[in-house]
């Protein structure tokens, strides 16, 4: 338990689901999907989940917040890469060590742009690397917002959907397994990029 209890992502984890227990709930998740589109670390999931097993009946309406939020913050990303980049985009990119991946991503835009979004908002690829290079890139707004919408709404809805069937459980299991769930995260991130570069 001291292990996890100094773990930086864990406290971060912990700051991000304590909103659930406040009159600031929806507020702080809309707030943290907005900002996870462009540079917080913490996917507004967990909240979320956190917020639907409190609040069950309106588990669709948090999916909604979420992927509301996300979408916007996106625009927000392609500003910093669009008007922004050397003032704070390489600071976002520098801190997470993405380099090799924005120089992927700017790759991928060149093929199929609206794939590599919908996928990045899908998975747990890290999303704000796509919507900073997307500015950079000058991808469509129409196609950042479509893919955007899609893949995030799909994201979402699917664990507004898990908590109407199973509620409490998916917060126990995350509580009782997260050291174990951040290695998942990891290696699924990893296989994301090598199944964006090899198959698509």
């Amino acid at each position: 338990m001291t292990n996890i209890s100094k773990n930086p992502v864990r406290r971060l984890y912990d700051w991000v689901l304590h909103w659930a227990h406040t009159p600031y709930g929806t507020p702080a998740l809309s707030l943290i999907a907005f900002a996870e589109s462009s540079f917080f670390p913490v996917p507004p999931d967990v909240l979320q989940i956190a917020l639907s097993i409190s609040h069950r009946k309106r588990s669709l309406f948090y999916a909604f917040v979420s992927t509301a939020s996300s979408v916007a913050g996106a625009y927000l990303g392609y500003l910093i890469g669009s008007l922004f980049m050397d003032a704070v985009g390489w600071k976002i990119i520098h801190f997470y060590k993405l380099e090799r991946y924005f120089h992927l991503v700017q790759t991928y835009y060149g093929r199929n742009a609206f794939l590599y979004v919908f996928t990045a908002a899908f998975t747990p690829i890290p999303y704000k690397v796509f919507t900073i290079t997307a500015g950079v890139c000058s991808i469509s707004l129409k196609t950042l917002f479509l893919a955007s919408v899609m893949g995030r709404g799909l994201r979402f809805f699917a664990v507004g959907l898990l908590i109407h069937l199973f509620g409490e459980r998916i917060k126990r299991f995350i509580d009782r397994y997260f050291n174990l769930l951040t290695v998942a995260f990891l290696i699924l991130l990893v296989l994301g990029f090598w199944t964006v570069k090899y198959i698509f």
